[in-house]
């Protein structure tokens, strides 16, 4: 097929258009023959790219672009050697560059150094090629890494010595660079600082008209209390921090928690203790709940003790995979009015919207109220909620089962509720699970494995049906053993060894079978309210027989047992004959007349 010759300004003309080269307040942008990489900021190096794609935020994918006349071949050495030259050159500024070869008709592109052949054969927009680095997978273990670095440096350096407040700053930052904030290295601290504060301000300007207490998160950023630091090391460092955090953040591998729940979880671990009642859900956990009542894309999901968002992040990951993606009309509907969350605690509350923002979502159905109220009741009530995930803060102080009863009598009837709960919650407190019971049924009970939470609480899984009394119907309970986690020292615990994918899956079918496995149990409502663990068969061994004999005798006899056992010791070792041979050694005492207690 006879092609129409193009010249190599042609070509260049045809990709500045088909790549959107064009300069914007973000990146120099453009192409052309003289302007040379010294002009663009690489100082003393006087090659010129034919086009050329470089953010102001140096973290970003970069693009440089080679042209050639139609008739040329873009497999030649010299033109290969030409293209990596350039990335080499962009890449002294730029951790990760886009190289283009284009004639016009033929394309070749490289990724970093890395010729890509499974990807479009045509010359698409600037975006598509950006994206690429997307696809990268997330790097957990980097992740953590990262995260210690952060949260090290925000209080050596920055001196913000409440850990919440050091996960907020963090989270607010992480927000800033998904809505555009230039964070480079070489800002002074009052430059980044402001860019942070100012590109949240402008971010929740819509969904302020919505949601006016999303302005909490910009008081809570205000009163965080941080040393001024002229240590540019430390704001470089904390800047290209966040900004590989953010990358791994928009991955199109992002699976809910697997990212940001590393993020919350690493930052957890360096408290004493619980505080406030908070306990987060580890990511696994989160996943199973979704599909262990049967989550799907048309469901209205409210968790009213939300934390930090971690069960409304993972539905929604889930629900939109199901729509067909991100991109979807029917994700959007998702993220707009089928997410729903509470949270009380200010901070808390603050450090959730910050989640729910980085991803650009349901962030205006969040409320800041307590759920032991009837104020929250009534915001409930008036939700088209269908299922409820929930982790309620586990001591009675902070209203554990007052919270399952008011969420339980708030959704509409036949809602599936699933709560994570101590094993013993509603044993303890037999008049309120007794005013559960009444107008609510407890379906499933799935303990869960000993080692799930950090805090040491020994916990299971209470799925309810709203507003079906028990009426003393069996309630179905399980116990799964081991998650295939392991402890990585410093880090929690990990599914190292990628166990729990197939134990997952086996335990749902089992849980929707109700068979299975040999832990399952049928419980009467009216007798237990947990998991039975199994009781050890009592056994008398001959020699517990003989000492509660001899026991008995002595005290009958008034022998003083501490005396006997000395003097018995004492003739042992200091009195006896020793006889030895290969298979045994034998003790020998003389019978002495006037030794009448022994």
């Amino acid at each position: 097929m006879m092609r129409n010759f193009l010249t190599e300004d042609e070509v260049r003309d045809i990709a500045r258009d088909a790549l959107n080269l064009y300069d914007s307040a973000d990146a120099k942008s453009g192409v052309g023959q003289l302007t040379k990489f010294n002009k663009l900021g690489f100082k003393g190096n006087n090659n010129a790219p034919d086009g050329w794609y470089l953010p102001n935020d140096l973290f970003y994918p970069a693009i440089v672009l080679e042209t050639k006349n139609s008739n040329e071949k873009l497999d030649k050495k010299e033109t290969i050697g030409e293209i990596l030259r350039n990335i080499s050159i962009v890449q002294s500024k730029y951790k990760n560059v886009i190289g283009i070869l284009f004639n016009g008709y033929e394309i070749a592109v490289y990724k970093n150094f890395q010729l890509l052949t499974e990807i479009s054969n045509k010359l698409e927009d600037k975006q598509y090629y950006i994206d690429l680095f997307k696809n990268d997978k997330i790097d957990k273990e980097k992740i953590y890494i990262l995260t210690a670095k952060i949260n090290n440096c925000l209080h050596s350096e920055f001196g913000i010595k409440n850990l919440y407040h050091r996960m907020i700053f963090t989270a607010c930052a992480l927000v800033a660079k998904r809505y555009g904030a230039t964070l480079v290295k070489g800002m002074n601290y009052a430059t980044f600082h402001t860019a942070i504060h100012s590109t949240l301000s402008k971010s929740l300007e819509e969904d302020r008209k919505q949601n006016a207490k999303l302005d909490l998160l910009l008081e809570v950023y205000s009163e965080i209390k941080m040393n001024s630091t002229d240590n540019q090391d430390a704001i470089d460092n904390f800047l290209e921090w966040v900004s590989e955090i953010s990358q791994c953040i928009n991955s199109d591998n992002w699976n809910g928690e697997d990212v940001m729940g590393i993020f919350f979880n690493e930052f957890n671990r360096y408290k004493k203790k619980s505080e406030a009642g908070q306990i987060f859900t580890p990511d696994h956990i989160t996943s199973f709940m979704y599909r262990l009542i049967d989550i799907n894309e048309n469901d209205v999901v409210l968790d009213a003790a939300c934390g930090s968002g971690a069960f409304l992040v993972k539905a929604m990951c889930n629900m939109m995979k199901e729509a067909g993606g991100q991109n979807t009309k029917k994700a959007k509907e998702i993220k707009n009015s089928q997410l729903y969350g509470i949270e009380f605690d200010r901070e808390i509350y603050a450090l959730a919207c910050a989640n729910m923002l980085i991803h650009k979502d349901g962030k205006t159905n969040l409320a800041q109220m307590d759920s032991r109220t009837q104020t929250a009741c009534a915001w409930i009530e008036s939700k088209p909620i269908t299922k409820v995930l929930m982790n309620p803060p586990f001591e009675t102080k902070y209203g554990c089962l007052t919270i399952v009863e008011n969420v339980l009598d708030s959704v509409k009837k036949d809602t599936i509720c699933a709560f994570i709960m101590p094993d013993k919650k509603l044993e303890k407190n037999q008049r309120k699970s007794s005013s559960i019971l009444k107008k609510h049924t407890l379906l499933k009970i799935i303990k869960l494995p000993e080692e799930t939470f950090n805090a040491g609480v020994v916990t299971s899984i209470f799925v309810f049906k709203s507003g079906v009394p028990q009426n003393n119907k069996e309630i179905f309970a399980c116990f799964i053993k081991e998650d295939g986690l392991e402890t990585v020292k410093n880090q929690g615990r990990h599914d190292l060894k990628n166990k729990w994918q197939s134990i997952e899956d086996r335990w749902i079918e089992i849980i929707h079978k109700q068979s299975g496995d040999d832990s399952i149990q049928w419980l009467d409502p009216n007798i237990c309210l947990s998991y039975q663990a199994e009781t050890k068969p009592f056994v008398v061994y001959e020699e517990d027989f003989i000492k509660t004999i001899m026991d008995y005798y002595m005290y009958e006899n008034h022998i003083d047992g501490k005396t006997l056992n000395e003097s018995i010791l004492s003739k042992i070792l200091y009195s006896s004959d020793v006889k030895e041979d290969n298979k045994e050694i034998n003790l020998s005492i003389k019978k002495e007349n006037n030794d009448e207690n022994c």
